[in-house]
């Protein structure tokens, strides 16, 4: 227990005197984490409408891969994307190992199955009758896609901070791709399992505090959003 309070008085002053390593990691990872869910919801968001407004054939199947994607390991990930930009490999050409692009490049893989599979199942559970209400009303296809959104938005916000979550404390892709190079393409928590295997405790439980933080205020923000008022409502021309 001693060993504990010993390494956490250490770390503290590491957070609040601006440790500059510290400060770089921090850093780098909000870079990954913002443009991995950006891409991840561009992406994700219209196959996700597409899954649970659409009615075509395979629609079903295409929802269980969305859904069986979330179980994925992301060491297979990283694995099959190590395989896939090796020098020998189709796309080595890229010289994307061991570089900050492919950090980006796994993390936005590996949030996208949460945009996919839960804006999908937020958007089906919507009542049945609301957007055929709309669509007699006279909305158009981008019309219902963004109602449907706004419905739907707290489940589609859970998709979007699972996502950013995920992009906050995955290790086994980046530092199976990345390399986990000091001082270069770390994320925080693969930072903290670099400091740990070199048995710099202080400088672990340093980073996993504030990787904790970030957790912390995300969940915090969707309990906020969670509280907001009804749905907003949207107005469409009547059908001549």
């Amino acid at each position: 227990m001693r060993l504990i309070w010993d390494e956490l008085g250490k770390a503290l002053p590491l957070i609040f005197h601006g440790n500059p390593q510290l400060l770089a990691v921090i850093w780098f990872t909000l870079q990954v984490a913002g443009v991995a869910t950006a891409a991840a919801c561009v992406i994700g968001l219209p196959i996700g409408l597409a899954l649970g407004l659409g009615r075509f054939r395979g629609r079903n199947v295409c929802r269980a891969l969305a859904n069986a994607s979330l179980a994925l390991p992301p060491v297979l990930v990283g694995v099959f994307l190590f395989v896939l930009f090796s020098p020998p490999a189709p796309l080595g050409f890229m010289h994307l190992i061991y570089t900050r692009r492919v950090v980006f490049i796994a993390q936005t893989i590996l949030a996208l199955p949460y945009v996919v599979a839960l804006s999908a199942a937020a958007v089906q559970a919507l009542p049945p009758g609301l957007l055929s209400q709309a669509r007699l009303l006279g909305a158009g296809r981008l019309q219902l896609w963004a109602l449907a959104l706004r419905e739907a938005r707290i489940g589609v916000i859970a998709a979007v901070i699972a996502a950013l979550g995920t992009s906050l404390s995955e290790v086994a892709a980046v530092t199976i791709l990345g390399g986990n190079i000091y001082g270069y393409n770390q994320t925080l928590a693969s930072a903290t399992l670099y400091e740990v295997g070199g048995g710099y405790y202080a400088d672990a439980v340093a980073i996993a505090i504030v990787l904790i933080a970030m957790i912390l205020v995300l969940m915090g923000g969707l309990g906020v959003l969670q509280q907001q008022g009804n749905g907003i409502r949207m107005r469409f021309r009547s059908a001549a």
